[in-house]
């Protein structure tokens, strides 16, 4: 099983971003994945789409939170089956 990516997009000064790392920083010692951040602000394209929504979360290229990152909701997508699931 590989390991999932997570990408964190944020911007410098973001206090529910700060939040956001925390909380993915903490899960990852205990279930670990790739995190990548990306800075908003580096790319117009990324500014237009998240400035609104930021901290915005994705696991494996699917976005899975925004604004606040609920931490046993993280650790159930990690440890979760590999399988998508429908969320009705």
């Amino acid at each position: 099983m590989s390991m999932a990516e997570v990408v964190l997009y944020s911007r410098d000064g973001c206090c529910l971003c700060d939040d956001a790392r925390e909380v993915l920083q903490r899960v990852r010692t205990r279930h670990p994945f790739a995190l990548v951040e990306r800075d908003i602000e580096a790319d117009e394209s990324l500014l237009r789409a998240y400035l609104e929504r930021i901290p915005v979360v994705t696991i494996d290229g699917v976005e899975a939170f925004e604004l606040f990152v609920d931490e046993s909701a993280l650790t159930r997508r990690l440890t979760g089956p590999s399988e998508p699931r429908a969320t009705h």
